[in-house]
């Protein structure tokens, strides 16, 4: 019979994801005294860490009804949940006596000698490294998890023959078993004879068009073939979910605004633009700077800023009969006083629904998989979300490439008839902006 493991938790773990200590089935988890008290310490926060800080609480106050924490309380998925006191200064493990995370190392530290067969979970990679220098077997938090290497690119090619690319541009619809794995995605299909066609998957292998006036959406022309497609999901109504993933320069925010304004303004579908950046850590107070609301909001959405006066340096104004140019930021502040484009702090999602507005997540890197979840669940009727990000540049301390909420939504949703995906690769910027994309 396998032996059983003993996983101890570090705090981060438990505000990553609250549901966290039923992940561990048939199995022992272990929370030191130190979590606890480190736990009391953030459930006043009114951001996602004391939600999650609250919840954690709650549920191991109700787990007191069913038995004795210290000695262990059953879990549902057959595991059982302890709380252990640290340890005596006299364990020897060359740690700091005072320091939180080395008051969790020392009792995962002295639960091995005892030879339980342990296993230390933390998101914290420095309090990894500790672990692994004691001897502790040390690994991150993987639920949630999706490896980057493998990630659902949204597109692909495949070799057929003339014959299917010549049936392709006969007809409307055509079924190729086997083509296509996922709604939404684009396949090139190719032949020897250097033909090809570029399609979008209706559903397994049935393959349709693309739309023929999607070349230039808001006087923006598509630079790349990724950028193209990208354009075909950003303007579909049908598709109400939208995650694009690209390195700096690559255009995921330009092109989703430029979208944004031509289905609002242009096509009236949505009544509204909604746009909003993540602040480290998410919901983190803004009345520290000065202003208004919407000044506070200014200085950490000043890339929104930029992209829009980009969009925004052509403009009529025909009141009272005469044509004068707008400048764009004349432009840009009519939009915000109107309320067509609103600026909101991910602070206040919760809670709210968001009806028939176009909503654009920058920088989505930067969420964990709970808070996307979040997000994306106060959509209402009629508004389509838009998620952007680039997973090599993450703030958040306990995120990482293959662990933040953008990827983990871009994988978790390939099979959804509603979502589309696409990776942009190339830097359009500017030369300089792909030189240092790619080398520094």
């Amino acid at each position: 019979m396998p032996m059983t493991k003993t996983f101890v938790l570090d705090t981060n773990v438990l505000l990553h994801n609250a549901e966290s200590i039923e992940s561990f089935a048939d199995n022992t988890v272990v929370l030191p005294m130190a979590v606890i008290e480190e736990l009391d310490k953030f459930k006043a926060h009114t951001d996602e860490l004391g939600r999650n800080a609250r919840q954690v609480i709650r549920r191991l106050d109700a787990l007191r009804v069913s038995g004795n924490l210290r000695d262990g309380v059953q879990l549902k998925n057959g595991g059982t949940l302890k709380i252990m006191v640290s340890l005596p200064n006299d364990v020897d493990t060359g740690l700091e006596v005072n320091m939180a995370d080395n008051m969790i190392l020392r009792l995962a530290y002295s639960l091995s000698k005892k030879g339980e067969y342990v296993i230390f979970v933390s998101k914290d990679i420095n309090a990894r490294i500790k672990a692994d220098a004691l001897g502790l077997q040390a690994v991150d938090f993987e639920k949630q998890k999706v490896n980057l290497d493998e990630l659902y690119a949204g597109y692909s090619e495949v070799e057929v023959s003339g014959d299917i690319v010549e049936a392709f541009f006969k007809n409307e619809v055509l079924d190729v078993p086997s083509i296509g794995r996922f709604p939404n995605e684009f396949v090139l299909l190719k032949d020897n004879e250097k033909h090809s066609a570029l399609t979008r998957v209706v559903k397994a292998g049935t393959l349709k068009h693309l739309s023929s006036q999607l070349d230039r959406v808001w006087n923006i022309q598509s630079r790349n073939k990724e950028q193209r497609l990208a354009f075909e999901l950003l303007m579909d109504p049908e598709i109400m979910i939208v995650t694009l993933v690209g390195q700096a320069g690559t255009g995921k925010t330009l092109l989703a605004l430029a979208s944004a304004l031509q289905a609002t303004l242009t096509n009236h579908q949505y009544d509204r633009i909604l746009v909003s950046r993540p602040i480290i850590p998410m919901g983190k107070d803004i009345g520290y700077l000065p202003g208004a609301k919407e000044e506070k909001l200014s200085h950490w959405m000043q890339p929104i800023f930029d992209n829009l006066t980009y969009l925004l340096r052509d403009g009529i104004d025909e009141t009272g009969g005469k044509k004068r140019k707008l400048t764009a930021q004349e432009k840009m502040h009519r939009l915000l006083s109107e309320n067509t484009i609103g600026l909101e702090a991910l602070t206040y999602i919760r809670g709210r629904s968001i009806p028939r507005q176009y909503v654009i997540i920058d920088e989505a890197q930067n969420l964990t998989p709970h808070e996307v979840k979040t997000i994306v669940s106060r959509s209402g009727e009629g508004t389509k979300m838009v998620l952007t990000g680039d997973p090599y540049q993450i703030d958040n301390p306990y995120l990482d490439a293959s662990s933040n909420g953008l990827i983990y939504a871009a994988e978790r949703l390939k099979e959804q008839t509603i979502h589309g995906h696409i990776m942009l690769r190339k830097s359009e910027r500017s030369n300089l902006a792909a030189i240092a994309a790619e080398y520094l």
